[in-house]
């Protein structure tokens, strides 16, 4: 990225590299903005839509994590609108899915829980689906656990983007929509799997785990990926 430019953010002005977005300006800056599918070291997808942000002139609310910014841009990151639409977001995941954190081996190491506690959401008022969705223990080392997945695409991403091999893909609509591997089969039957456990570790919320590990050792290892990252732009 090379040049900058001049915006305002919350009413402050702050300096963006050109090419930055939104959200990475936001970040060097240490202005907050909340994301769950959006992970230093892989490319951004706007799953989550938790990083919406105002733009002034524009009447839709924008993705912070795919908006470039641009010279002049005003940018509104907190906003009783704004925590309107989080809150909303954030109680469709909760109810879509079996999210009970009180019962939940990742109680304490979870993303999603983090960005309840920081967003203010005490409760969900929406109606739980409690769909009973399959829980995979196909693989020796590994447990897919459908029933918390959040459909955030870290798995997918970091299968694809680090390690190469794209075992995880989407599969269904809408509501029906699951994370699977490779042409739908249990894990332990996908062949371009490494075993590498990259997907375990970027999972926001234990949806993917290790076998034999205890609520202690659910927390995350990630500091891998800007690497790997860097490194796989200096082979090409």
């Amino acid at each position: 990225m090379n040049g900058k430019v001049v915006l305002m953010m919350d009413r402050r002005y702050i300096d963006a590299h050109t090419g930055e977005t939104i959200l990475e300006a936001a970040r060097r800056h240490g202005i907050y903005i909340p994301t769950l599918c959006d992970l230093k070291g892989l490319k951004p997808v706007g799953a989550c839509r938790l990083c919406l942000v105002e733009v002034k002139g524009v009447n839709r609310l924008v993705p912070s994590c795919l908006t470039k910014v641009s010279e002049g841009m005003e940018v509104v990151t907190d906003s009783e609108r704004l925590r309107k639409h989080r809150l909303t977001i954030l109680s469709l995941i909760f109810s879509e899915r079996n999210h009970v954190c009180s019962v939940c081996v990742s109680n304490g190491h979870c993303d999603l829980q983090e960005l309840a506690q920081k967003l203010g959401l005490t409760h969900v008022t929406l109606p739980y689906r409690y769909p009973r969705l399959p829980v995979d223990s196909s693989h020796d080392l590994f447990r897919h656990d459908h029933n918390r997945c959040v459909l955030c695409a870290r798995c997918i991403r970091v299968c694809d983007q680090i390690e190469g091999a794209h075992t995880w893909d989407y599969a269904g609509r809408g509501i029906n929509s699951r994370v699977v591997a490779d042409y739908e089969v249990p894990w332990a039957q996908a062949t371009s799997c490494t075993g590498c456990g990259k997907c375990v570790q970027v999972c926001p919320t234990g949806a993917m785990s290790q076998k034999g590990t205890s609520v202690a050792e659910m927390a995350k290892r990630r500091q891998f990926l800007p690497y790997l990252t860097q490194m796989r732009e200096r082979w090409r």
